[in-house]
């Protein structure tokens, strides 16, 4: 595949790996990547883009025209870190405690600022307007929504729009592309059960928050089981149950999150209704009250069936054949990009990053994870190729 990667972008992939490695040892949380930001904006302006900053807080637009065509295309990658602390022990491993690119987005930075300096270069021939997303807290808060709200797409006007994503358990360099429901809505949900305290030897005497948390619990598995049609996929996980501070004492309150996953709007809206319904119902059945909050809602991510044909299409052409994996499955894993996919029709794809017990093969979100530095050129090639074939 090395033979497929624009020899430009090979030229500076000593110069983006030190960028990559710099990141990594410096990582920023989300709506904290102050620092990871500047870097960013500091050398899109010094290839020649019009850079905007502080969209969604710490997101940078860099946006550039050559021509005089009227299309535009829109490129993302997302920028924040993890609250991970960092088990690799590389050169270049973490240096803040606690914070890690535990998911690749050094890596997906990377890949963007080494296509801009290639689309920004006189050899890089297209008709048109390209748009950069640097994009701030994937990992919470969805940093895709913050921008959207600002006014992203108004100000940065985008016919279609693409992200990659690196994948590990993957062969290294390999395209994955999926048409329609690729990726799961998330929510997370808080339920606070108040139920009343007292002695742990006079249960008779109190309403318990933890039984009553316990019976939530098991009745919650009910719902994809016995609610949820065979077939459709649905997951509702209890993460965390925190209550109690002392074996003889029984606690006023309990508190509990789950997230909530589904590949439909409408299945993700029969989870979310049965959850309110089951809370209800089983809180009031042991005495107790109980208060539900939901967050961090990411919807389904919906890749466009003619973008993503295109873009598959495309990494045939330049990479081969067996550059493309012939099957792709849906996951449950869920990504904010799917806010943007709502507003402009485009794809979210996968790159390879390494088998299972090879180098890159380490899953993301595990604190052994480092991002593979070969697929750098190849992802920043194909975003270029996106790039010159659109806007022609």
């Amino acid at each position: 595949m090395s033979d497929c990667i624009i020899p430009e972008i090979k030229e500076s992939e000593e110069e983006i790996i030190a960028i990559r490695r710099y990141l990594h040892a410096n990582p920023e949380l989300s709506l904290e990547e102050f620092n990871t930001s500047n870097l960013v904006a500091r050398q899109l302006e010094s290839w020649g883009y019009q850079v905007t900053r502080e969209i969604g807080k710490t997101g940078v637009v860099g946006s550039l025209s050559k021509g005089d065509g009227k299309k535009s295309i829109g490129l993302r990658a997302d920028m924040d870190a993890l609250p991970i602390l960092e088990a690799t022990n590389l050169p270049w491993a973490s240096t803040v405690p606690g914070k890690m690119h535990a998911c690749g987005h050094d890596g997906h930075t990377s890949i963007l600022l080494a296509a801009a300096k290639y689309i920004a270069s006189d050899t890089c021939q297209f008709n048109g307007t390209v748009h950069l997303i640097f994009q701030p807290a994937e990992e919470a808060i969805g940093g895709a929504d913050l921008m959207i709200k600002e006014g992203l797409f108004d100000r940065f006007p985008c016919d279609r729009i693409f992200a990659l994503h690196n994948m590990p358990y993957l062969p290294t360099g390999k395209f994955g592309f999926y048409e329609g429901n690729f990726m799961a809505s998330a929510d997370t949900v808080k339920i606070t059960l108040q139920g009343y305290g007292g002695h742990g030897a006079h249960p008779e005497r109190t309403v318990d928050p933890i039984v009553t948390g316990a019976a939530l619990i098991m009745s919650l598995q009910s719902i994809v089981a016995r609610n949820v049609p065979p077939g459709e996929t649905a997951v509702v996980t209890v993460g965390t149950f925190q209550a109690g501070i002392a074996s003889n004492v029984i606690p006023d309150s309990a508190v509990m999150e789950l997230t909530v996953r589904s590949m439909k709007p409408e299945i993700r809206e029969l989870l979310i209704r049965r959850i309110q319904e089951i809370v209800d119902f089983t809180a009031r059945s042991y005495g107790a009250t109980s208060e539900i909050e939901i967050y961090d809602s990411y919807p389904v991510l919906v890749n466009d069936a003619e973008q993503t044909a295109f873009a598959r299409q495309l990494a045939i052409e330049f990479f081969g054949q067996d550059a493309v994996l012939d099957s792709v499955s849906p996951s449950n894993g869920s990504e904010d990009f799917a806010f943007m996919l709502q507003q402009r029709p485009g794809s979210y794809f996968l790159l390879g990053n390494g088998e299972k017990g090879e180098k890159g093969g380490c899953m993301v979100h595990n604190p052994g994870y480092d991002f593979n530095d070969e697929i750098i050129t190849t992802g920043a090639s194909f975003f270029a190729r996106l790039v010159e074939n659109y806007c022609r």
